[in-house]
């Protein structure tokens, strides 16, 4: 989910300014569930997902980001293990930021640092939305929030049906029966391994009822 809607356009660029990227393969694990975080990451470009693994192989997905995202964050400033795991979904750019970074950039902008933790507040109201929605909400307007909060303005998103289902706890049969159902009406136009949100007011709505 997209957490940062208000946030400056390139506010987090200034990262990326002093050190090369890393030049990331579809399908690359970025970082892993239940190790150090030594750093987080900026994404110059490309997708990429974070998830976590339950011991018997289960997966959610907790989030999909873009270019001009961070990620990796929380662990690194509360100095706990990691608790879920990032992988590269399409041909990526990231920027490591270690301690030293972090420091230098807060130090010659003050600003930063209060974004970042409005930025990290975000993420704490992100973890407890899905927490609620897990627990209280039918399919239907799960897959309808995730769908709007992606792409609130509309237009096409690059998923599969797998990606929904496993970020809003739903089966991919349920997923499927959903989105067909958005086709019907109008909202969405569905299209390989992408969705187009044609009436996101109308997605907007269903969050809202």
């Amino acid at each position: 989910m997209n957490h940062e809607l208000d946030f400056p356009a390139g506010i987090w660029e200034t990262f990326a300014k002093s050190r090369p990227p890393v030049r990331c393969s579809p399908g690359y694990l970025i970082y892993l569930q239940d190790t150090e975080a030594t750093c987080f990451y900026f994404l110059k470009s490309g997708r990429v997902k974070s998830f976590i693994q339950s011991e018997d192989g289960g997966e959610r997905v907790l989030n999909l980001y873009t270019a001009g995202s961070l990620f990796g964050e929380a662990s690194f400033f509360d100095e706990l293990p990691r608790v879920s795991s990032a992988l590269a979904l399409t041909p990526c750019e990231i920027v490591p930021i270690d301690r030293e970074l972090v420091t230098q950039e807060f130090a010659r902008n003050p600003e930063l640092a209060l974004a970042m933790m409005k930025y990290l507040a975000r993420t704490v109201r992100l973890l407890s939305g899905q927490v609620d929605q897990m627990a209280f909400r039918p399919a239907r307007w799960r897959v309808a929030n995730y769908l709007f909060t992606l792409s609130p303005a509309g237009g096409p998103l690059s998923c599969t049906q797998e990606d929904i289902a496993a970020a809003v706890s739903a089966s991919r049969v349920t997923v499927s029966r959903v989105l067909n159902e958005f086709a019907r009406q109008g909202w969405v136009a569905l299209g390989y391994r992408t969705i187009a949100l044609q009436k996101p007011e109308e997605l907007k709505k269903l969050c809202l009822s």
